[in-house]
């Protein structure tokens, strides 16, 4: 589907110069002679490259929709990742790279979704939050008691965090995968 260069959006998908990127960013510029233009930061979802790119309103640029399909995460087998189809149970197995620092939060089990795009995984996407143990936090400094005040801590996958003093070591705590944020203590 053809869409004018002004009406790209975060998130989308497009086909560009013969690669497939996601748009991460995007600025709409009216300036003072000449015509508008969108400024939009992409990645490549083949190969990570990342790029800007400015489309003036003429332009026309293909929007690719992906296909997502549910895994489920089995195991890492050295630079491998093996998820499972949760529907006809084939295996699959995907380079660790893929997922980047997200790699740290698989879970035994979890359920992912991949999006594939001509049959060809391009992407894989966590659930937002996952739960997982503090193994290691710092000590409350005595008179840093204000709301606002966080310590580090380090979870059982080996992600540092920043948590609320009354957080300690042993406590199951709910994380944002991708802001790597203490969301709330797990119930």
């Amino acid at each position: 589907m053809k869409i004018s260069g002004v009406d790209i959006r975060p998130g989308n998908i497009l086909e560009y110069e013969k690669g497939i990127w996601r748009v991460a960013k995007t600025q709409h510029t009216q300036p003072g002679k000449g015509g508008a233009f969108m400024q939009v930061e992409m990645k490549n979802l083949i190969d990570g490259r990342k790029t800007n790119v400015r489309f003036r309103s003429a332009d026309t640029v293909e929007k690719v929709r992906l296909d997502t399909k549910e895994y489920q995460y089995l195991y890492t087998d050295g630079d491998k990742l093996v998820f499972m189809d949760n529907e006809n149970y084939e295996q699959i197995l995907l380079d660790v790279d893929m997922l980047g620092d997200e790699v740290a939060f698989l879970q035994d089990g979890m359920e992912v979704t991949l999006e594939l795009y001509d049959e060809r995984p391009i992407s894989v996407q966590l659930p937002d939050q996952i739960e997982a143990t503090i193994v290691e936090a710092d000590a409350v400094v005595k008179g840093q008691t204000a709301s606002s005040s966080y310590k580090p801590a380090i979870l059982d996958n080996g992600v540092r965090v920043m948590v609320p003093p009354h957080i300690s070591s042993g406590t199951r705590i709910v994380v944002d995968v991708y802001a790597k944020e203490y969301v709330r203590k797990a119930d």
